[in-house]
């Protein structure tokens, strides 16, 4: 039997990992690991005050684990902040998996991993995110409860995402034009995955322009051919004459390099993490005028369809919930403007108020 190291406080005093959890103040790390089936993953439960830590399942080609212990530490906190803002009684949690989404997966893999959830007892729920399926889902759930997003139940959230973008995309037009009116608009939208695709056909049948970049060119074909999107390249993206950025794939698109570049007025788009330095980049958006919606409060409206499903609400009670989103944008940008602070931070401090109070909704 190999040994097993035992390690002393002041052995893990220094520890990195550790530190890290400090910084962002998570509850639980839980890393999980099975040679049989080749699954490597991180558990990463943020806060549970409101409720059980709820947040998908990413599966992600990471250049070596401690990137994906920084994406999963991010993306966990995010949902901790999403879930409050919404007014939702549930904690933030996030899980990552190493590996290839398109040769690794299997009935086995998944399966490995649901015990791994059920083994937290409930302290963390999961749904599917970028690169899982419901069907992956489907697997997990033969070995725990605590997971969300199945068939025949809230099912795919990118509908309803996409539709908590729109709305939201509108709150920030209002602010900026006047109106909400996206009509002859040019909309820039980076990533047409899922909740790009929804997001395009509320674009199109409100008339405005689209340009549209991805690394699928089934997408890319699909987006020109559904919604006359004009399909530019991944770089040139940020190049485009546009009204509105959407960054709609992974985070930190919103960077050093791209504001200086950007010649938008609004950034809205469903990608978490948008900004690759919130202190930094949140300031500098402010300080060019442009408005920028906080991701962890317009893309909420795909954990609030989970949420109508842990809780058994209805598809009426998720639909109005992320409608709403335009009010919650719409007060976020405003008092930012008028306490000229950045966006970001005004929805921080709002989901970091009824966090501190432990306030719970009634549903």
């Amino acid at each position: 039997m190999t040994e097993i190291k035992k390690f002393s406080p002041e052995d893990l005093k220094d520890n990195p990992v550790i530190a890290q959890m400090g910084q962002y103040n998570h509850e639980q790390l839980l890393f999980c690991n099975d040679n049989e089936t080749g699954l490597k993953a991180i558990i990463a439960v943020h806060n549970t005050v409101l409720g059980p830590a709820l947040g998908g399942t990413r599966m992600w080609k990471y250049n070596n684990e401690m990137e994906a212990l920084n994406d999963v530490l991010r993306l966990s906190r995010g949902m901790t902040y999403k879930n409050s803002i919404s007014g939702l009684n549930l904690g933030g949690g996030k899980a990552v998996i190493i590996g290839d989404s398109k040769t690794q997966k299997s009935e086995a893999f998944f399966r490995r991993y649901g015990r791994f959830i059920d083994s937290l007892n409930g302290i963390y729920i999961t749904a599917e995110d970028v690169g899982t399926s419901t069907q992956d889902m489907v697997w997990v759930h033969e070995e725990t409860n605590h997971v969300c997003g199945l068939p025949g139940k809230s099912g795919d959230p990118s509908p309803i995402t996409a539709l908590g973008v729109y709305v939201g995309m509108k709150a920030c037009a209002k602010l900026q034009f006047g109106n909400d009116s996206l009509n002859g608009k040019k909309v820039a939208v980076q990533g047409a995955g899922h909740v790009g695709q929804y997001l395009m056909k509320h674009l199109h049948e409100e008339g405005a322009q689209i340009f549209v970049t991805d690394i699928d060119q089934a997408a890319l074909k699909n987006a020109a051919d559904s919604f006359g999107a004009k399909v530019v390249g991944v770089d040139e993206i940020y190049d485009v004459d546009m009204d509105i950025y959407a960054p709609c794939a992974l985070g930190a698109t919103v960077n050093d390099n791209t504001l200086s570049r950007l010649k938008c007025s609004i950034i809205a788009g469903s990608a978490n993490n948008q900004l690759a330095d919130e202190n930094v980049h949140g300031k500098e958006v402010l300080e060019k005028g442009i408005i920028y919606a906080p991701d962890f409060a317009i893309n909420a409206g795909g954990v609030i369809n989970v949420y109508a499903e842990v809780k058994e609400l209805s598809a009426e009670w998720a639909l109005d919930k992320a409608r709403n989103i335009y009010d919650t944008v719409y007060q976020i940008i405003k008092r930012s403007a008028d306490e000229k602070i950045p966006s970001y931070a005004i929805a921080n401090k709002i989901a970091e108020e009824r966090i501190a109070a432990g306030e719970k909704a009634e549903v």
